[in-house]
């Protein structure tokens, strides 16, 4: 089956045909006019590579720790919601691949899975959840509870999302989540709880977005949890110095939600040599947004990543086979990672560094 599968754009291709329109559309779009989303892929085209020779690289190590604990190589699964309509028990397949490779899933709090069923099918696998903090404090504070119970390491705080985006292409087509799929993770929330009337709810049901969410909501999830905290969605050097004010806070994934929320924010490429400077090596730095090759990884490395994370390729590799279409999407990231890394003079991850890649405009002033 996997004979002509060469890179992360053969499962893009082969999942835009395979998926109904509207799946389609529910995963592939991006807010408003889709600047952003066009532009977190193509700002890493503009960087460019500065690679050494004559180095030794007949021996490559591609593993590192996040949060202390090991992975094979620095290439995550981020968190999407309903992947059901990809694959049945979409979640459970993605986090199998994860664990067969020893890489790392966020689990989204609105997977079709409950935390319990994913953890309990691939044991052993590095999971942390990704976390909206509900209007319904209780609720929210059970569920990091059973993510606590479940065994994930951490959890990944979305905080770029006080009210949903707005996607043409799902507003069009009146896209709702099909009543097959269930969220089982909102087992016990009130559903009286002031639930948001954004269209774009369509999608989520009556489970609401805070809109009041601020950084005393933060420090209230590190007072009832001792899992390290990550946020994701920061995009400033502001706001990250910030985040070093609040001990909870471990860790900063930047993204910008796929382009799904505010269109005409920069690429998370971009940015995140800004946020890498604010927190120097006081936190642990992560991206997604626009990762499709392993030139892609090697770039996000060497301007201060610790790993980098990718959805949308997760979710066509899983259109595709399911586990193991998600398996070879994470394969073919990795060894084109390692082949970047011999070709550019790298045998580990600590010799990717800053000096390596260069904008456009380093080649332009010589």
């Amino acid at each position: 089956m996997s004979s002509r599968m060469v890179c992360v754009a053969d499962f893009e291709e082969y999942a835009n045909e395979k998926l109904a329109r509207t799946y389609k559309e529910y995963f592939s779009s991006g807010a408003d006019q889709c600047q952003t989303l066009k532009e977190n892929a193509e700002a890493f085209k503009r960087l460019r590579i500065r690679p050494r020779f004559l180095r030794d690289v007949s021996c490559r190590d591609l593993s590192t720790t996040l949060l202390g604990e090991k992975v094979d190589f620095p290439v995550g699964v981020s968190s999407t919601a309903l992947q059901g309509l990809a694959w049945p028990d979409g979640d459970i397949c993605t986090a199998r691949a994860a664990a067969q490779l020893h890489s790392c899933m966020i689990v989204s709090t609105y997977a079709n899975n409950s935390v319990e069923e994913i953890s309990a099918a691939s044991p052993g696998g590095l999971k942390w959840f990704q976390l909206y903090i509900m209007p319904d404090r209780p609720f929210t504070q059970r569920l990091v509870r059973r993510a606590e119970a479940a065994g994930y390491k951490a959890l990944v705080v979305t905080v770029d999302t006080p009210v949903p985006g707005k996607r043409y292409p799902n507003l069009r087509s009146r896209f709702q989540r099909p009543p097959h799929l269930r969220i089982p993770n909102f087992q016990g929330i009130q559903s009286s709880a002031a639930p948001s009337k954004d269209k774009q709810n369509l999608v989520r049901g009556p489970y609401p977005l805070d809109r009041s969410l601020s950084w005393k909501d933060i420090d209230w999830l590190s007072s009832i949890t001792n899992l390290p905290i990550i946020l994701k969605g920061i995009l400033t050097a502001e706001d990250a110095g910030i985040a070093l004010e609040h001990p909870g806070v471990k860790g900063i994934l930047v993204s910008n939600h796929g382009g799904r929320q505010l269109d005409g924010v920069p690429a998370t490429i971009k940015v995140l040599p800004e946020i890498v400077a604010a927190v120097g090596e006081r936190l642990e730095v992560y991206l997604d947004g626009g990762v499709r090759t392993g030139t892609d990884v090697l770039k996000a490395l060497a301007l201060g990543a610790r790993a980098v994370f990718v959805a949308r390729p997760a979710i066509w590799g899983l259109a595709y086979n399911g586990e193991d279409g998600v398996a070879e999407v994470l394969k073919i990231l990795r060894n084109e990672l390692d082949l970047a890394m011999a070709l550019s003079g790298c045998r580990c991850l600590a010799e990717i560094k800053h000096p390596l890649v260069v904008g456009e405009e380093y080649y332009s002033k010589l």
